[in-house]
């Protein structure tokens, strides 16, 4: 069977269509694939002195299952995501909702609670510091108006973690509340006319209409927040540091990352847990995109 030959006006179109996405391609493939390609190649890896490596084979992947350390990050992060990401979501969706109302002053409403987006995490972490500080901390001061005796947040074991998926979730809250407000602004309505028609309250329509048509929006929060929530170093980093006696308690697989490959210098083992890291991310984002056909709703 003879190919069909394009017309020289389709073949200038494809010519074109390349010439736009070759730049995002090009910078996808240099930004995102060759750094994975070269992390997969050095998981297999032992580093020494003056960043010489050698081949080590599946040395660093046997080393993994073995490693207390690791499996104890892998069970914080767990926690931070199995805490972080409902709340985030719930949280956003609540937020996005009554600013999506017709109030006076909205303008300002939305600007406050975007404003931790814009913040460095830096100056959000010195902030919440002083105000879990155990000694004269803001939280504990309200605190002891109810005869509470708070604890030192970020040094307890206890409730490190949890203390940093507060500020997580508060941090998020503003970027996923701009996305879901723009699909809350995409709905019809319509639907919402014909509701109130059939005497619908409010509860009602926000149930059986909004939440269902902003499916698809909170399956995109949810996979984004998913794999953020995975990723979590920054804040761990910057309040409890690795010095702290709550690290142990509190630090995640990107933490262990960090100090095996910078602190430690085991580049090698460092690429095999941020591959197996991916793998894990890989295959929950692959769960949620097969189970969003049971919920998700397109109009």
């Amino acid at each position: 069977m003879m190919k069909r030959r394009l017309s020289p006006m389709k073949t200038q179109e494809w010519l074109w269509g390349y010439i736009f996405v070759a730049p995002l391609i090009l910078g996808i493939a240099v930004f995102y694939m060759w750094p994975v390609i070269q992390t997969f190649y050095f998981s297999f890896t032992e580093w020494g002195a003056f960043n010489k490596y050698s081949w080590s084979g599946l040395k660093n992947y046997e080393r993994l299952l073995q490693d207390k350390v690791l499996w104890g990050a892998f069970r914080n992060t767990l926690v931070f995501v199995v805490w972080s990401v409902p709340l985030t979501v719930i949280f956003s969706i609540i937020v996005a909702a009554l600013l999506n109302q017709k109030v006076r002053g909205l303008t300002i409403y939305r600007t406050l609670y975007f404003l931790p987006v814009v913040t460095m995490p830096a100056a959000v972490s010195i902030v919440w510091k002083w105000l879990y500080n155990g000694d004269y901390g803001f939280i504990n001061y309200i605190l002891s108006f109810f005869h509470i005796q708070g604890p030192t947040w970020l040094s307890d074991p206890k409730f490190a973690l949890y203390a940093v998926i507060v500020v997580a979730v508060w941090m998020a809250i503003g970027n996923n509340m701009i996305i879901l407000l723009s699909g809350l602004q995409g709905i019809s309505s319509s639907y919402y006319e014909a509701a109130e028609l059939d005497g619908a309250g409010p509860f009602y329509k926000f149930f059986n209409i909004t939440l269902p048509l902003l499916t698809p929006t909170i399956f995109f929060v949810m996979v984004m927040q998913l794999i953020s929530a995975f990723q979590m170093f920054d804040l761990i980093f910057m309040m409890i540091g690795d010095k702290s006696i709550a690290i142990e308690s509190a630090q995640t697989v990107v933490f262990i990352f960090y100090k095996y490959a910078f602190l430690d210098n085991a580049k090698g083992y460092a690429s095999t847990i941020a591959i197996v890291l991916l793998v894990v991310i890989l295959i929950i984002t692959a769960i949620q995109m097969r189970l969003q056909k049971k919920w998700v709703h397109y109009e």
